[in-house]
């Protein structure tokens, strides 16, 4: 028998070893449960078990915390949908800061209307005295998180957060009084501070147009009507409740509850740049501009966090891994409403998930998003 080359005899040697790794590394992948496959398709548009497995992995995962919902949108259909015990299709979830977006989108269906402009003076009556400097804060400045004005949000200790000031102590029965009372700490446009007090000057501004006489509950009524019947309605968001103080603002930035189906039709609404059904519900331009960086954040748009290489500080999201077009509501505790044009995707992660663990949901996320090219 004729002897082998030495140089073939090594790699064969190795063939062995080769088929040992490769059953190995499939062994030591778990089973999925019969929960896991159920809850994904039969064809989610990208591999069935990769995506059961993602999606398993953040209700399972230690690192994953408390997760209460997912629902994966491609292409306008539901392909997977998974929730804790206790939890269900029916169940309204808090918005907490997802409810920024939707505040976002109101204001653009009043600019629409010709109710508010742009890029003129924020109209809130008290900036519009003589010599007062926040008569220079315009409605762009306010939806990209650049009035200028003083605010601490998620500091330490907490009771002393403007945002937890506002809606929980003493600014809580007149939040947008609280929230235009603070003096300038930048130069209006100058700085990017997030802040849950903005989106309540916002939504005190909704009501001031909407409004006709400013009573709390004709100011709660005008609202509520405009939201139901010029988004929620026309979206099919039925099960959205908003919140609102006793002044009868609605708490643009925290309060707003839902299914996380209805969360889901938000964000499909959102990729469709504001349509439904060939329906333009508020012109593709707004969502666009809500979509472009803040001239001060990059990772930031109009009220809605943006896939990008922050301009200072961590990122939010992945801009590493994601597509670049993604961008997403996301609020306190690990909310998300993830959207990517280009993959045709809205994806929602529902939750309670303390910010040191949050880190590792996002990264799940992203494990999600990238199944889908």
């Amino acid at each position: 028998m004729p002897r082998l080359p030495l140089s073939l005899i090594a790699p064969l040697a190795l063939v062995p070893a080769l088929f040992g790794c490769s059953s190995g590394n499939k062994a030591a992948l778990p089973p999925l449960s019969a929960e896991a496959m159920e809850a994904v398709s039969q064809d989610p548009g990208a591999d069935r078990e990769k995506l059961a497995r993602a999606v398993d992995a953040l209700f399972t995962a230690p690192d994953a915390a408390e997760t209460r919902a997912v629902i994966v949108m491609h292409e306008g259909r539901i392909v997977a949908e998974r929730y804790a015990p206790g939890y269900h299709e029916n169940t309204r979830f808090v918005s907490w800061s997802m409810a920024k977006t939707i505040t976002g989108v109101m204001i653009g269906m009043l600019v629409s209307d010709g109710r508010l402009r742009l890029a003129e003076s924020a109209p809130v009556p008290q900036w519009q005295r003589p010599g007062d400097p926040r008569g220079e804060i315009t409605l762009r400045q306010l939806l990209q998180m650049r009035s200028g004005l003083r605010h601490v949000e998620a500091g330490n200790p907490p009771y002393e957060s403007d945002e937890v000031r506002m809606l929980f102590l003493d600014g809580r029965d007149d939040m947008a009084r609280y929230a235009e009372d603070q003096p300038l700490e930048h130069e209006p446009g100058a700085k990017w501070v997030y802040s849950s007090a903005t989106s309540v000057i916002l939504s005190d501004l909704a009501a001031r147009v909407l409004a006709p006489e400013q009573t709390p509950e004709i100011r709660r009524r005008a609202v509520a009507d405009y939201l139901r019947t010029r988004l929620f309605e026309p979206v099919g968001m039925r099960s959205m409740i908003p919140e609102f103080d006793a002044a009868g603002t609605l708490i643009g930035g925290s309060l707003i509850h839902g299914t996380a189906r209805d969360w889901a039709k938000f964000g499909e609404f959102l990729r469709n740049k504001g349509a439904v059904k060939g329906a333009q519900i508020i012109p593709r331009q707004w969502i666009d501009f809500m979509t472009t960086p803040s001239p001060r954040e990059a990772q930031y748009g109009a009220h809605v966090w943006l896939n990008r290489t922050p301009t200072e500080g961590k990122p939010s999201l992945f801009p590493d891994r994601g597509p670049r077009d993604l961008f997403a509501c996301e609020g306190h505790l690990g909310q998300f409403v993830m959207v990517s044009p280009s993959r045709q995707l809205v994806v929602v992660r529902l939750g309670k998930t303390d910010d040191p663990q949050l880190r590792p949901v996002v990264d799940r996320l992203a494990d999600v998003v990238q199944l889908f090219r």
